[in-house]
């Protein structure tokens, strides 16, 4: 039987602990190294994270060209849908800023005589060039009346635009403003740009 002396350890037990501290020390580095140590991510923020490898240079100068030719229609084509759906970051100066959006709602919530601009013109346009006297005589008259009705309307249109912007943005500067709605009161609903936000005969 071995005597002990008070304070010191056993050699085979104190290898023993060291091999164990050791060993749990090892698997803690390969735990964390593996990535174990945290949550599994989602597999979509997993995927949205994964960006790829980048497209590799061009070798020649024509297929570089190429490259060119369609990154620019794909910015091309984003501004286009940009400025089509209002965005002002895609618009000219003329259309940005929530004044001209509000005048644009209140010129495509109504039934504006100068829509119809371009079906008079071309109806008047084909009577004057019409053998007949009357017939051109008439054609004369649609013109001169819908011309009359176009000044009238875009009188009442000016007002409701100067009206609007002013209970909505009253210290916002309206130079301009009126003849921003008025001519695009003279463009086919369809064919306006931006595209309308809002249905006709709805509160703008």
């Amino acid at each position: 039987m071995k005597l002990r002396l008070p304070g010191r350890r056993n050699r085979a037990e104190t290898t023993e602990a060291t091999s164990s501290d050791a060993s749990t020390d090892l698997t803690e580095q390969l735990v964390r190294a593996s990535g174990k140590g945290r949550p599994t991510p989602k597999r979509n923020e997993a995927q949205g994270r994964r960006t790829g490898p980048p497209p590799p240079p061009p070798t020649t100068r024509k297929e570089a060209y190429k490259r060119m030719r369609a990154q620019q229609a794909s910015r091309r084509s984003e501004s286009r849908h940009g400025a089509a759906r209002g965005d002002d970051s895609y618009l000219p100066a003329r259309d940005r800023g929530p004044v001209r959006r509000l005048v644009r709602d209140v010129v495509d919530t109504r039934r504006n005589v100068g829509s119809y601009f371009l079906v008079i013109a071309g109806v008047a346009l084909i009577g004057t060039v019409y053998p007949s006297v009357v017939v051109k005589g008439y054609a004369s008259f649609l013109l001169f009346g819908f011309f009359l009705l176009l000044i009238v309307d875009s009188f009442l249109l000016g007002r409701r635009i100067t009206k609007t912007v002013t209970q909505r943005f009253p210290d916002a500067p309206r130079r301009g403003l009126v003849w921003y709605g008025i001519s695009r009161s003279t463009m086919i609903r369809r064919w306006r740009f931006p595209k309308p936000d809002v249905s006709p005969n709805a509160d703008a």
